[in-house]
């Protein structure tokens, strides 16, 4: 849903507002996350390791996917034109792997507003290319 900012901040945002953020999850993403962060755990850099794994291959990390909903979490405050916070994602789950050449969509859909506590909840989700759900959480954001 798209639609005309008509105030500032928390007020510009409306229940039901949606941002979208696709990218394919190249190996180099991996291997950039995993050296930032120091998790080089074989499911996510060892190839050889994983083809007798149930996946049959690497998987990206559950941070990293959780790093692409931040992105949209900056671009639902962006439109808010006022700066504001994380509180954190809540109920974060993995529902399937993300493999090394997947196409992922996020899609950050507001789903309450809290003026009383300069707070706004959304509803996160991350599809593949196949339409299956990868990822979902609940955003809270604090509007300073």
């Amino acid at each position: 849903m798209t639609t005309e900012r008509t105030g500032y901040g928390l007020a510009a945002l409306k229940v039901g507002d949606e941002v979208t953020f696709s990218k394919t999850v190249g190996e180099t993403d991996v291997y950039l996350f995993a050296g930032i962060t120091g998790d080089f755990y074989e499911m996510h850099v060892n190839e050889q390791a994983m083809e007798s794994s149930r996946f049959g291959t690497r998987i990206a990390h559950g941070a990293l996917v959780v790093g692409f909903m931040s992105t949209t979490a900056g671009m639902m405050i962006a439109r808010s034109g006022e700066h504001a916070v994380s509180l954190g994602y809540d109920r974060v789950r993995f529902t399937a792997p993300v493999l090394i050449g997947d196409t992922i969509t996020v899609t950050y859909r507001i789903s309450a507003l809290k003026p009383e506590k300069s707070r706004a909840l959304a509803d996160v989700s991350v599809t593949n290319q196949r339409d299956e759900t990868v990822a979902v959480a609940t955003h809270v954001i604090k509007f300073l």
